[in-house]
Parts: C-alpha cells; structure tokens; sequence
C-alpha cells in the first residue's frame, strides 16, 4: 500500500446554522452545516405545507381528499 495516501482520520467537529455543535469523527478538522436534527422542520415538529399556486388544492380535488382547516 502506498504511503500517505489516504486524509487523515480524526475528531472533527461540526456547527450548525442555529447555533448546535457536536464532535465526531471525519477527514475534516471542522465542518459547517445549514441545518440538523435539532432545527430541522421534520424533526421539531413544526413542518408546514408550502402550496405553490394552489397545487394541494388541486390535488385533493383531483383525488377526492378533504382539505385542511
């Protein structure tokens, strides 16, 4: 196997755009993510449908569902 091929492995650690840091382990000393697990819409539960010129709308009516009040 060659020589210093391969990055160096190590502790690495990552910031997120709301202010959330953790440690793991990659080929980077440091990282910079825009969004995570914590502020994340999915996770925190405050996930929102975005309707683009009424195509939920559209949709539900095409295939009989009930909207949203």
């Amino acid at each position: 196997m060659k020589k210093d091929f391969h990055p160096q492995y190590g502790k690495a650690k990552f910031i997120c755009a709301c202010g959330e840091v953790w440690e793991t382990n990659s080929t980077k000393k440091e990282m910079k993510v825009g969004i995570c697990a914590k502020c994340h819409p999915f996770f925190t539960g405050k996930q929102k449908l975005v309707d683009t010129a009424g195509r939920v709308e559209k949709f539900r009516r095409r295939y009989g569902m009930k909207s949203e009040e």
